[in-house]
Protein backbone atom coordinates (compact mmCIF):
# COMPACT_ATOMS: atom_id res chain seq x y z
CA UNK A 1 0.00 0.00 0.00
CA UNK A 2 1.50 3.51 -0.97
CA UNK A 3 1.26 5.82 1.49
CA UNK A 4 2.73 8.75 -0.71
CA UNK A 5 -0.45 10.40 -1.09
CA UNK A 6 -0.84 10.08 2.58
CA UNK A 7 2.17 11.97 3.16
CA UNK A 8 1.49 15.20 1.24
CA UNK A 9 -1.43 16.19 2.94
CA UNK A 10 -0.34 15.86 6.61
CA UNK A 11 2.64 17.75 5.77
CA UNK A 12 1.24 20.60 4.57
CA UNK A 13 -0.49 20.26 8.63
CA UNK A 14 3.26 20.07 9.52
CA UNK A 15 4.30 23.16 7.96
CA UNK A 16 1.57 25.32 9.19
CA UNK A 17 2.25 24.15 12.61
CA UNK A 18 6.32 25.06 11.64
CA UNK A 19 5.45 28.54 10.90
CA UNK A 20 3.70 29.19 13.89
CA UNK A 21 6.22 27.79 15.94
CA UNK A 22 8.97 29.78 14.36
CA UNK A 23 6.95 33.05 15.03
CA UNK A 24 6.49 31.64 18.84
CA UNK A 25 10.37 31.11 18.80
CA UNK A 26 11.00 34.54 17.69
CA UNK A 27 8.72 35.94 19.84
CA UNK A 28 10.62 34.17 22.10
CA UNK A 29 14.19 34.89 21.18
CA UNK A 30 13.03 38.70 22.05
CA UNK A 31 11.86 40.02 18.60
CA UNK A 32 8.99 42.71 19.48
CA UNK A 33 6.49 42.97 17.07
CA UNK A 34 4.70 46.53 17.63
CA UNK A 35 1.76 48.08 15.87
CA UNK A 36 0.61 52.02 16.91
CA UNK A 37 -2.53 53.13 15.80
CA UNK A 38 -2.85 56.85 15.63
CA UNK A 39 -5.32 59.23 14.52
CA UNK A 40 -3.96 62.32 11.79
CA UNK A 41 -1.08 64.22 12.63
CA UNK A 42 -2.22 65.24 16.17
CA UNK A 43 0.29 66.44 18.90
CA UNK A 44 -1.21 62.98 20.74
CA UNK A 45 -0.10 60.94 17.68
CA UNK A 46 2.83 62.83 17.34
CA UNK A 47 4.01 62.85 21.25
CA UNK A 48 3.08 58.77 20.82
CA UNK A 49 5.58 58.26 17.86
CA UNK A 50 8.18 59.35 19.07
CA UNK A 51 7.86 58.56 22.54
CA UNK A 52 7.36 54.65 21.41
CA UNK A 53 10.67 55.47 19.13
CA UNK A 54 12.70 56.42 22.22
CA UNK A 55 11.39 53.76 24.28
CA UNK A 56 12.38 50.90 21.40
CA UNK A 57 15.53 52.57 20.88
CA UNK A 58 16.49 52.62 24.55
CA UNK A 59 15.22 49.23 25.31
CA UNK A 60 14.90 47.11 22.39
CA UNK A 61 17.68 47.87 20.10
CA UNK A 62 17.66 45.57 17.21
CA UNK A 63 14.61 43.73 18.32
CA UNK A 64 12.18 45.16 17.80
CA UNK A 65 9.66 45.75 14.43
CA UNK A 66 7.28 49.03 14.60
CA UNK A 67 4.59 49.74 12.35
CA UNK A 68 2.36 53.19 12.68
CA UNK A 69 -0.68 53.14 11.21
CA UNK A 70 -3.16 56.10 11.05
CA UNK A 71 -6.75 55.30 11.05
CA UNK A 72 -7.67 57.72 9.21
CA UNK A 73 -5.58 56.79 5.90
CA UNK A 74 -5.60 53.04 6.81
CA UNK A 75 -8.70 52.42 8.27
CA UNK A 76 -8.89 48.62 7.25
CA UNK A 77 -6.08 47.94 8.72
CA UNK A 78 -8.14 48.37 12.36
CA UNK A 79 -10.45 45.76 11.42
CA UNK A 80 -10.50 42.94 14.00
CA UNK A 81 -8.06 44.89 15.79
CA UNK A 82 -10.81 46.28 18.74
CA UNK A 83 -9.11 50.06 18.17
CA UNK A 84 -11.56 52.23 20.82
CA UNK A 85 -9.22 55.07 20.96
CA UNK A 86 -5.76 56.38 19.27
CA UNK A 87 -3.10 56.30 19.66
CA UNK A 88 -3.47 52.50 20.97
CA UNK A 89 -0.06 49.93 20.92
CA UNK A 90 -0.26 46.43 20.27
CA UNK A 91 2.19 44.31 21.10
CA UNK A 92 1.64 41.52 19.10
CA UNK A 93 4.93 39.39 20.04
CA UNK A 94 6.15 38.01 21.99
CA UNK A 95 3.17 36.87 23.68
CA UNK A 96 0.87 37.76 25.49
CA UNK A 97 -0.78 40.11 23.32
CA UNK A 98 -0.88 43.50 25.20
CA UNK A 99 -2.93 46.81 24.62
CA UNK A 100 -1.77 50.10 25.97
CA UNK A 101 -3.68 53.60 25.49
CA UNK A 102 -2.68 56.91 25.12
CA UNK A 103 0.66 59.06 24.61
CA UNK A 104 3.26 56.63 25.91
CA UNK A 105 4.36 59.55 27.96
CA UNK A 106 4.35 57.39 30.97
CA UNK A 107 7.46 55.47 30.40
CA UNK A 108 7.37 53.00 33.79
CA UNK A 109 3.39 52.09 32.37
CA UNK A 110 4.71 51.16 28.65
CA UNK A 111 7.79 49.23 29.89
CA UNK A 112 5.10 47.08 32.71
CA UNK A 113 2.95 46.42 29.38
CA UNK A 114 5.40 45.36 27.21
CA UNK A 115 6.92 43.18 29.88
CA UNK A 116 10.51 45.32 30.14
CA UNK A 117 9.99 45.71 33.66
CA UNK A 118 8.24 44.67 36.47
CA UNK A 119 5.74 47.06 38.24
CA UNK A 120 7.02 48.78 40.97
CA UNK A 121 5.21 50.36 43.87
CA UNK A 122 1.64 51.60 44.79
CA UNK A 123 -1.84 49.23 43.75
CA UNK A 124 -1.45 46.74 45.97
CA UNK A 125 -4.23 45.95 48.25
CA UNK A 126 -4.29 46.73 52.12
Amino acid sequence: MDHSDQDEHPRGLIDSAAAFEDALAEGQQGTYRLRLYVAGSTPQSQRAIANIKQICERHLAGRFELEVVDIYQQPQLTAGEQIVAAPTLIKKLPLPLRRLVGDLSNMERVLVGLDLQLATGGGGFG
